[in-house]
């Protein structure tokens, strides 16, 4: 049987901000249904490849594939349209809006996989189980939630847009640790529904709940490509590159 393509494969990514060149010949696929880690100390340039990946910096790629469409010098709005959805580090809610109204922003029509398959549309009240903390609080302003709650509010809006694949910025960062571990259960969940994820994270136990493959980047260059079992359990190189 043909191996199915990657869902999303790219190939000597490049990336500057100004003149300062970031990323080096980075290449990475991210399959259907496959949640993804792409890790790496602070500067690492993990955030810097997704927002090259959504099409917001400067990038050249010898080859940028989504969805069998050719993304290396796409703009943002048509990698969205693709079906690529992004959750950002900061997470950019509308905080003078309800956590309702922020959901019906995110709304896009449903998808269907170029083998014919549905993608089950995401609604308020599927994202509400998904995130029990959220439906208690549907009516409430998001500029008055945590930064915890917020980050779920973000992921939620996300899939909202029904999207093929998700880009999550460093999901864990900087949220409290009952929440960290609701948003792992919450990544499990989503991969066990069929969504594929590329997230970025510095947490290794994190990454390890969630991911099956990871990525480590170092000084823009990609230095480790294997399972979350192999980096985990190689103490020498998951101290190198990650001082973990």
């Amino acid at each position: 049987m043909t191996a199915s393509p990657p869902l999303l494969s790219v190939r000597g990514l490049r990336a500057w901000y100004g003149a300062a060149q970031i990323l080096f010949d980075v290449d990475l696929d991210v399959q259907r249904g496959e949640v993804v880690a792409l890790m790496g100390r602070n500067g690492a340039g993990k955030s810097t490849t997704f927002l090259s990946l959504i099409g917001l910096v400067t990038r050249r790629a010898r080859s940028a594939t989504f969805m069998g469409n050719d993304i290396s010098s796409s703009e943002p709005n048509r990698i969205a349209r693709l079906g690529m959805g992004f959750v950002p580090e900061d997470r950019r809610i509308f905080t003078d809006l309800t956590v309702a109204e922020n959901l019906e922003v995110g709304r896009q029509p449903p998808r269907v996989w170029p083998d014919g398959t549905s993608l089950a549309p995401w609604t308020p009240e599927r994202l509400f189980r998904l995130f029990p903390n959220l439906s208690e609080m549907a009516g409430r302003g998001a500029g008055r939630m945590s930064g915890g709650e917020q980050q779920m509010l973000s992921v939620a809006r996300t899939l909202m847009g029904n999207p093929y694949l998700v880009l999550l910025d460093e999901p864990s960062e900087g949220i409290a640790p009952v929440i960290v571990e609701q948003m792992a259960a919450a990544i499990v969940e989503l991969k066990a529904q069929g969504v594929s994820i590329l997230l970025s994270e510095q947490n290794l136990y994190f990454a390890s709940l969630v991911a099956d493959r990871t990525y480590i980047l170092e000084k823009g260059q990609i230095q480790f490509a294997g399972t979350m079992a192999e980096i985990t359990n190689n103490t020498e190189k998951r101290t190198a590159l990650l001082g973990a």
